[in-house]
């Protein structure tokens, strides 16, 4: 079977969404951890500074995202960004207002000035971790698709049994995956309650992704994704023996590789539609119906092969910078700047 490049298209920005739910996941992970991991104010500074040199660089994986899926399959954009508006419109309001309390919450010494931006870190990360699993879950189920192939059902078609499921696993498993990144960046007693908090969690995402992933190979799974599931499921539990050894270098590289097998799962499962109509698999967005001309995909893949390189590379020098980990010494006490 020849490849054609609205194949590779999909496969890139599948690539896109698992990169960003890698990077992206630990510090919604690390904003949700701000209420039930740290004690005091410094705990708290502790753990959002542990992202602080790299969140906004992990945003620029959803950007890189949504513009390849604009700009490759304009049909599968439109379709996605209408029939899912509500659930992406409060994620980009999470996301500002998540930024702007990044940016803010120093400004002022007030305690209650720095609760009330911890407070937004907290629900800001907490949403976005359930919807982003919500919607792709709704996606790779199914959403009503009529024949002039636009979305034709309303919220509460997105609000099923199945898309909950997902978003419950993708919040609990980002949590964990910000417990192991805590662990693995800081020092102190803080680190040793990260890897116990992990311990605990890790189960709990372990029992979400069997059930919602065995749900998504039961109704549109193939032998690809049967072999995603399996990888995803053993790198979780060899993620929880790492956390349990303290390796967690191990443990953090291995719960990423689990959600990176997850959603590559989501998407193999996916292929070759990439909106199927729950009304009518007649009426389903297709890769091949839903993309950009040739010519514009060509284009698409020589920027690609030239930015994506440089980009990495950046990105990848920007960890290796901030690698060091912080502790509770490391915070300024008497002004909380």
């Amino acid at each position: 079977m020849s490849l054609h490049l609205h194949d590779v298209w999909f496969v890139l920005i599948a690539v896109l969404w698992t990169g960003y739910f890698f990077l992206e996941g630990f510090d919604f992970g690390i904003g949700v951890l701000t209420k039930p991991l740290a004690r005091d104010r410094t705990e708290r500074r502790v753990l959002i500074n542990t992202i602080g040199p790299v969140w906004d660089g992990n945003e620029v994986w959803l950007i890189t995202a949504a513009g390849a899926t604009f700009a490759a399959f304009p049909d599968w954009y439109a379709t996605l960004f209408s029939g899912f508006y509500l659930p992406l419109l409060a994620i980009l309001v999470c996301l500002i207002l998540r930024g702007v309390a990044f940016e803010y919450r120093h400004k002022r010494p007030e305690e209650r000035w720095q609760r009330n931006w911890e407070n937004v870190i907290f629900w800001c990360s907490l949403l976005p971790a359930f919807l982003w699993g919500a919607i792709f879950a709704n996606m790779v189920r199914g959403v009503p698709i009529g024949p002039d192939k636009n979305y034709a059902g309303d919220l509460l078609d997105l609000a099923n049994p199945y898309a909950l499921l997902g978003g419950a696993l993708t919040l609990v498993l980002f949590t964990f995956h910000g417990a192991v990144f805590a662990s693995l960046k800081t020092v102190g007693e803080i680190r040793t309650r990260a890897r116990r908090f992990a311990a605990g969690l890790g189960p709990v995402a372990a029992v979400l992704a069997v059930a919602f992933l065995g749900w998504t190979q039961h109704d549109s799974g193939n032998g690809r994704s049967l072999a995603a599931l399996l990888v995803s499921a053993a790198a979780l539990l060899a993620a929880l023996v790492m956390n349990r050894r303290g390796r967690e270098g191990w443990a953090f590289a291995l719960s990423g590789v689990a959600i990176a097998a997850a959603v590559a799962m989501l998407f193999l499962a996916l292929f070759p539609d990439v909106m199927p109509s729950s009304l009518d698999p007649r009426w389903s967005l297709t890769a091949a119906d839903a993309a950009s001309s040739p010519y514009t995909l060509k284009i698409m893949t020589w920027i690609g092969a030239v930015m994506t390189p440089l980009v990495m590379a950046y990105q990848a020098w920007t960890y290796w910078v901030f690698r060091k980990r912080i502790g509770t010494q490391h915070i300024p006490e008497p002004t909380g700047h």
